[in-house]
C-alpha cells in the first residue's frame, strides 16, 4: 500500500476502504458491524474530493482491501513540558503524590528553556509520526518559571504551523489565582491566545476534601476567564476520595455565572465512587452546563488506588457511558508521557484509542466512540471545521490502517500504519530515545 501511495501522485481513489460511520462528516447508507462504513475517497491535490459507497469511485486507484481510514488524531490533554523526564526523576512509589513531588523537584532543578524546548519538540516528533493532527497541552505555570514556559511553546507553536495545531493550557492550584500573581498569570495565557486552566486543589493538597474558601475562589477564577473572554480547561477531580466533589460546584457554577467560553474538564475520577443518586445529579448539571469531559485512561488506571503491596481495585476512571448516554462530550487523551505521573506512553492516540476501548469497555457496541479520539476531542478544542472528521474539502489528512475490523485493530500496535498528509505519505518516523539523552542525563 505505501509503494503504490508512494506513486499515486497528486490526484487518485482510495478504493474499498472502512471508516468508522462517527469519523465520517456526511455518513452514506448502513454501517457494518462495529460502526463502519464502507467507502472510496477522492484524493486531489491535497484534498479529499470526493467520498462515496464503495464500488462508486474511479475504477483506478489504490484498494485497500477493506484496511480502515481515520481522519489525523486530536489529542485533547497532554503535558508535554513534564514529557520524558523519567529517566532523571521517577516516580518511587507509583503514586499521584510521589509525581507531584517527584516533577516539582524537576522543575525547580532542571527545567531551563532549553530544556523544556528540546523534550517538548520531542514529544511532537513523535506525535506527528504516529498520525497527530492537533494536540493541546497543559502547562505547569508556577511564576515567575511559567512565564519562560509560555515563550517556549509559543515559538513552539509557530514552527509547527501547519504540521500540528498547538493549542497551551495554564495549570495549577486553583488558590494560585488570587491576588495580583492570579490577574498576570491570566494576563499572559490571555496574550498567548491560550486556554485558562487549574487544577482543584490548593498547593501542597491533593484531590480530596474541596478546600476551606473553594467557592469564593473558584468564582474568582471564573471572573478572570470572563474579564479576558477566555476558555476554561480544568484538572478535576483526579483521586478515588469521596470527598472530591469539584466537578459538581464547576457546574453550578457556569450555570450561576451564564459562562459563556467552552469548558473542559479532565479525570473526574471520584465520581465513579460517588453514592448513586449524587452522581447522577452531577452529571446531570455538567450536561446542562454543556461542559466536555476528557477522560485519560491510561495514566488514572496507572495512578490510582495505588497502595503498596495490594492489587488495585478499581480502575482509576470516571462514568463515561453515563455521561454519553446525558449528552455529554467525552474523548479520550494521552495526558502524560514518560513522566512521574506515567512512566509509559508514545503520544500515540491508536494506543490511546486501543486501551481506552479495554479500560472503559468502548465496545460490543462499538457505536460511535471512535469519535473520542478525533470528532470529539476536536469539536471540544473548537478546530472541527478542520481535524477530526473526514469531508470534501477538507485537507487529507488521513491515517490508512491494513486492519480491516475493530478486533484486528485493536489487536496489535499498527506500527505499519501510513499516514498521509496533504495527500502524501508522511515519511517522518518517531525519534530514537537516545537523542534525549544528554538531556536527561544518560
Amino acid at each position: 500500500m505505501k509503494t503504490a501511495l508512494l506513486g499515486a501522485g497528486s490526484r487518485y481513489w482510495l478504493l474499498d476502504a472502512r471508516v468508522p460511520t462517527a469519523l465520517l462528516a456526511h455518513p452514506e447508507g448502513p454501517s457494518e458491524a462495529d460502526g463502519l462504513s464502507r467507502v472510496d475517497i477522492r484524493i486531489e491535490d491535497g484534498r479529499i474530493a470526493a467520498v462515496v459507497p464503495t464500488g462508486h469511485g474511479g475504477e483506478d486507484g489504490i484498494d485497500l482491501r477493506g484496511g480502515q481510514v481515520w481522519p489525523g488524531f486530536v489529542d485533547a490533554h497532554t503535558h508535554l513540558d513534564k514529557g520524558h523526564i523519567w529517566p532523571r526523576s521517577r516516580n518511587a512509589d507509583g503514586t499521584f503524590a510521589g509525581a507531584i513531588n517527584a516533577v516539582m523537584a524537576d522543575r525547580t532543578k532542571a527545567w531551563s528553556p532549553e530544556d523544556v524546548a528540546a523534550r517538548a519538540d520531542f514529544s511532537l516528533r513523535c506525535a506527528y509520526a504516529h498520525g497527530t493532527v492537533a494536540i493541546r497541552t497543559h502547562l505547569d505555570t508556577y511564576m515567575p518559571h511559567g512565564a519562560g514556559t509560555w515563550r517556549v511553546f509559543r515559538k513552539l507553536r509557530e514552527d509547527w504551523a501547519g504540521r500540528i495545531n498547538l493549542q497551551m493550557s495554564s495549570i495549577c492550584p486553583l488558590d494560585r489565582f488570587k491576588g495580583d500573581d492570579g490577574a498576570a498569570l491570566a494576563d499572559m495565557v490571555a496574550e498567548s491566545g491560550g486556554v485558562l486552566g487549574m487544577v482543584t486543589r490548593h498547593s501542597g493538597g491533593i484531590h480530596d476534601d474541596l478546600p476551606e474558601g473553594f467557592q469564593e475562589e473558584l468564582d474568582h477564577f471564573f471572573s478572570l476567564a470572563e474579564a479576558r473572554n477566555l476558555d476554561l480547561d480544568l484538572h478535576v477531580d483526579e483521586s478515588g476520595e469521596s470527598g472530591a466533589r469539584a466537578l459538581r460546584e464547576i457546574a453550578l457554577t457556569a450555570l450561576k455565572r451564564g459562562f459563556k467560553g467552552r469548558i473542559q474538564a479532565g479525570h473526574c475520577c471520584s465520581l465513579s465512587i460517588q453514592p448513586e443518586d449524587f452522581a447522577k445529579e452531577t452529571i446531570a448539571r455538567v450536561a446542562e452546563a454543556g461542559i466536555d469531559i476528557v477522560v485519560l485512561p491510561m495514566c488514572n488506571m496507572y495512578l490510582q488506588d495505588r497502595v503498596p503491596n495490594r492489587t488495585p481495585r478499581w480502575r482509576g476512571v470516571t462514568l463515561v457511558h453515563e455521561m454519553r448516554a446525558a449528552g455529554i462530550r467525552v474523548s479520550v487523551a494521552s495526558d502524560n508521557t514518560r513522566d512521574p505521573f506515567y512512566a509509559y506512553g508514545d503520544l500515540d492516540m491508536a494506543e490511546v484509542f486501543r486501551e481506552a476501548t479495554r479500560i472503559l469497555h468502548l465496545d460490543h457496541p462499538f457505536g460511535d466512540w471512535h469519535g473520542a479520539a478525533a470528532a470529539s476531542p476536536a469539536e471540544a478544542m473548537q478546530v472541527e471545521r478542520q481535524h477530526g472528521r473526514i469531508r470534501v474539502g477538507a485537507t487529507a489528512d488521513l491515517v490508512l490502517f491494513s486492519a480491516r475490523f475493530m478486533t484486528e485493530l485493536l489487536s496489535r500496535p499498527q506500527s505499519d500504519r501510513v499516514v498521509l498528509r496533504a495527500g502524501k505519505v508522511l515519511e517522518a518516523t518517531a525519534p530514537d530515545w537516545r537523542e534525549l539523552d544528554a538531556i536527561v542525563g544518560l
